[in-house]
């Protein structure tokens, strides 16, 4: 990690500025001051900026889609009640609905002196920015390039580079082995996920040669990371040096003044189908005008679509990795039933079984994705469907009833990223077979 840095910032000016305002008659303070102007429009977006409510009384997977289903997004569900981000209007029909709703206390400041543009807040200065992250993914690569190489597979809506990492023995080659895949930070506010990527490159780069786990993985796998889904989201997310509680990305909504859509309510498969989104450009999980219509999604689809060859998908397993709540999830989300369409038995069996042993490494809950509550348009409900990749969703730390919600301290990066390394072997490990941890291989798997 790069060494933590405390930012001042001077207020000489700020504080002339006061005192000359203080001195003046009040007919002569009718020039707003630099400081002022500035503020002001800061100050109505924070009115307008949607705000964290603990929602009383919401214990059941009905009642959770019900409150999903006004707009908000449902953040945490705890025993008696779930927390939810919601603007004015939200709340109003989560209210109407006859819930009592406790407003929560905003992101945290973390700062010392006053909010640097375009960075975390400095005592959070452990976290990486698009630069930084883009910086040290450069830095892995070459330290690491006999089984590291990076390809640029698309781009944001506002132009940013989304990269790939490639991790193999034989990086320069495809070779026909299994491949696991890895992305991260659909939603804007959930940067602890970058830092999970940057990990996992550090520890297979580091740990190559000298651990038996990860040397053979390295060795019989094809690793794929994609670090950053949504740099546009995640920029302006800091980008008044104060957190903003952003989830969406950045994509103009036609015909309305709302910007951005809920890259993880825009996936094709049973986009809009079923209760688990919202068609409100204003709601916190917009699932954009139509299937697909985010360029970031695009260029998701695409890089997983690129990966058949010969009519083959050749990606097997894959993790999105979210916060929070400490949570593995897998499909389907669009609908209550344990099994459905194009998921039998068995697939929900082998499912389960993987995701529960990776639970038990990490100590999150495993759960069916739409326990929760009902979503559609999900990235693990696509891969599975449509590309027959074993897909899950790891809600990252904090736990649901922890109030670090979003923004944890980068003091518990590294600890909190370590955590997930066991999972996420035993995800490659499996990644050959997944009907194995079923006892089913030789009814599903290539003998050989």
């Amino acid at each position: 990690m790069r060494t933590r840095t405390r930012r001042t910032r001077r207020n000489a000016a700020a504080a002339v500025l006061l005192a000359l305002a203080l001195a003046a008659p009040v007919a002569a303070q009718a020039a707003e001051s630099p400081s002022d102007a500035e503020a002001r429009p800061r100050a109505r977006e924070a009115a307008q900026q949607p705000k964290q409510y603990e929602v009383a009384g919401v214990e059941t997977r009905g009642q959770r889609t019900e409150v999903a289903a006004a707009g908000a997004s449902v953040d945490a569900v705890r025993a008696h009640s779930v927390v939810i981000t919601a603007d004015a209007a939200q709340a109003r029909v989560v209210r109407a609905l006859g819930h009592e709703l406790t407003p929560l206390a905003g992101p945290p400041t973390r700062t010392e002196a006053g909010p640097e543009p375009k960075d975390f807040p400095s005592d959070d200065s452990d976290y990486h920015t698009y630069d930084e992250a883009n910086a040290a993914i450069d830095a892995y690569v070459e330290k690491y390039p006999e089984i590291m190489s990076k390809e640029v597979i698309g781009t944001s809506h506002e132009g940013r580079d989304i990269v790939a990492v490639k991790i193999s023995d034989n990086v320069a080659e495809d070779e026909d082995e299994p491949e696991v895949l890895f992305t991260h930070h659909q939603h804007a506010r959930e940067h602890l996920t970058v830092e999970m990527a940057l990990y996992t490159m550090g520890e297979l780069g580091g740990k190559y040669g000298s651990e038996d786990r990860v040397t053979k993985m390295v060795d019989e796998r094809e690793l794929w990371i994609v670090p950053d889904a949504n740099p546009d989201g995640g920029e302006y997310d800091i980008a008044t040096g104060e957190y903003r509680m952003w989830r969406k990305n950045r994509q103009p909504d036609s015909g309305s003044s709302e910007i951005g859509t809920d890259i993880n309510r825009n996936w094709p498969y049973k986009w809009g189908c079923c209760g688990g989104s919202s068609g409100s450009p204003a709601s916190e999980v917009y699932r954009g005008p139509s299937a697909g219509s985010s360029p970031e999604v695009q260029v998701l689809m695409d890089f997983a679509r690129s990966r058949v060859v010969d009519g083959e998908q050749q990606i097997s397993a894959h993790i999105d990795f979210h916060t929070y709540s400490e949570l593995v999830l897998w499909p389907y989300g669009y609908t209550d039933d344990d099994t459905a369409e194009g998921l039998t038995r068995d697939d929900a069996d082998a499912f389960a079984a993987v995701g529960k042993a990776m639970a038990d490494s990490n100590g999150y809950t495993p759960q069916q994705s739409s326990d929760l509550y009902v979503t559609d348009g999900s990235v693990n409900d696509w891969m599975w469907a449509d590309q027959g990749i074993f897909s899950y969703t790891f809600e990252m730390y904090p736990g649901s009833d922890s109030d670090e919600g979003f923004y944890p301290p980068d003091e518990v990066i590294g600890e909190q990223t370590a955590r997930n390394k066991d999972a996420v072997l035993l995800l490659m490990e499996n990644a050959d077979c997944m009907y194995r941890s079923i006892g089913k291989e030789a009814e599903y798997c290539d003998a050989g």
